[in-house]
């Protein structure tokens, strides 16, 4: 759980951004960005499949 603790001279705006800065680097926008809608289990499949294949074809082309 991302939580960010504020003392009394913080300021509102201070705060946002630093909340903004560890949802991003927790991965929290990216995941309700994919859960604002309901995905099939089947569109889940091929994108995870899909995802896999874009790796593997990064893996190999820097060796």
């Amino acid at each position: 759980m991302v939580q960010v603790v504020l003392s009394e001279n913080d300021s509102l705006e201070w705060a946002l951004k630093k909340l903004r800065r560890k949802m991003i680097r927790a991965g929290l926008f990216r995941e309700m960005r994919r859960r604002r809608y309901y995905e099939k289990p089947s569109e889940t499949r091929r994108r995870k499949i899909k995802a896999a294949k874009r790796r593997r074809r990064r893996g190999t082309a820097r060796v």
